[in-house]
């Protein structure tokens, strides 16, 4: 079994799976689990890294050696590297003002962020601390319309250009992890509590010393006595939209003037449907193999969508990236970028902004070195061959 440095000098990790091993003895069990932990018996969230690992490289020899081209361009942007920050919630309970560290990352290396609705910073407050930010804003969709347009206008009003539409979690999926952790809703068990009193490094990095956050993009819709992580929780659970469809969809489209991206396909017919009604992008997402496991992890999808959708908008990917080699391969395989989810989650846990930056470093160097190791320096020249098992070579 591989071993991980166990100190707790992030600095010191050569990988996001190191990272990772730092963030599980930082956090208290419940927090690790609410990071970690996917739907079921985790098959989906297992199958997102296998995935990766069934798509061989081959590489070409006697290429001269030059720089390593890692540049996209993205919505008439360029990137210095295909990736971006995903939009993830509740992030304050890992570390405090986690979203404006991710932001700060993301920026000072030219990336978009994504906030999500149930984030703890809000999206006014991240525009303050970060006034440069490439935002991009996730939208759970409100049974509220009032709601809905506020949320909508708020984020106009802060200059957010790119809106991400979340339709595969309108109902939490089976997440085991959190009725073992919890006597009831937003109650920790009593073994949880005596955990917590364990991990004083976390409670003065993320409790102190206003306790847990709230979930700030809602606060201004509660009652002041409910503005806290539980009534947030409930106030999210209550107001979720449940009718979601293509209709209401091609409303949202006409609604919102600037970029729109739909995220949580996963069938190339949905992606097809997605290019009918003019949308800017799509994201091949199972969650992170938190909401219906045992469906398939996204890069087992990806070929497919490509081939309906590719060209005819933005492809984005996420779930299961945990190495340079996996960027690699899904834009080999049809992704014009990928989000990054958990990968710099582990390094915002154990580092703040320092640490999140460690993680899109670590990403970026592995990146660079396995185009150079894989004799095509142009990111945008990878090709891919399905062999007679199905599975794929990426190949300079």
């Amino acid at each position: 079994m591989r071993r991980y440095h166990a100190g707790t000098d992030f600095l010191r990790a050569h990988s996001i799976a190191e990272l990772a091993h730092m963030a599980r003895r930082r956090l208290p069990h419940f927090a690790w689990e609410y990071l970690e932990g996917g739907a079921e018996e985790e098959l989906t969230l297992a199958r997102n890294r296998q995935a990766f690992a069934d798509v061989s490289l081959l590489p070409r020899t006697l290429i001269p050696w030059q720089t390593p081209d890692t540049r996209r361009t993205l919505f008439e942007r360029q990137l210095a590297l295909p990736m971006a920050i995903a939009p993830t919630g509740y992030n304050g309970m890992l570390h405090r003002d986690a979203d404006i560290h991710l932001a700060r990352a993301a920026t000072a290396r030219g990336l978009p962020f994504s906030l999500s609705t149930v984030s703890t910073t809000s999206m006014e407050a991240i525009v303050a601390a970060v006034p440069n930010v490439n935002l991009w804003f996730q939208l759970y969709s409100m049974s509220d319309p009032a709601v809905q347009e506020d949320l909508l206008q708020r984020a106009e009003a802060v200059g957010c250009k790119t809106l991400l539409l979340t339709t595969d979690a309108v109902l939490l999926g089976n997440r085991e992890w959190d009725k073992r952790n919890f006597a009831r809703p937003r109650q920790l068990s009593l073994r949880n509590k005596f955990d917590v009193l364990r991990h004083p490094r976390w409670i003065k990095q993320a409790l102190w010393p206003h306790g847990m956050p709230s979930m700030a993009n809602l606060d201004r819709y509660l009652p002041a006595h409910q503005r806290n992580a539980a009534g947030a929780a409930h106030f999210i659970g209550e107001k979720m939209e449940k009718q979601l469809s293509w209709d209401f969809l091609a409303r949202l489209r006409e609604r919102w003037p600037h970029r729109l991206l739909l995220k949580g396909v996963m069938h190339p017919q949905d992606a097809e449907q997605a290019v009918k009604l003019g949308l800017d992008g799509i994201v091949v997402t199972n969650h992170g193999g938190r909401q219906l496991d045992g469906v398939p992890a996204t890069l087992d999808c990806l070929p497919a969508i490509a081939d309906v959708a590719k060209g005819k908008l933005s492809i984005l990917l996420d779930s299961g990236i945990r190495r340079g080699t996996d960027i690699l391969k899904a834009c080999a395989l049809g992704a014009d970028a990928v989000l990054l989810g958990r990968a710099t989650l582990y390094g915002v846990a154990v580092g703040g902004q320092a640490g999140a930056g460690h993680a899109l470093d670590l990403l970026a160097n592995e990146l660079r070195l396995a185009l150079t190791l894989l004799g095509q320096p142009d990111l945008n020249q990878l090709s891919a061959s399905r062999k007679p098992d199905a599975t794929f070579t990426v190949s300079g």
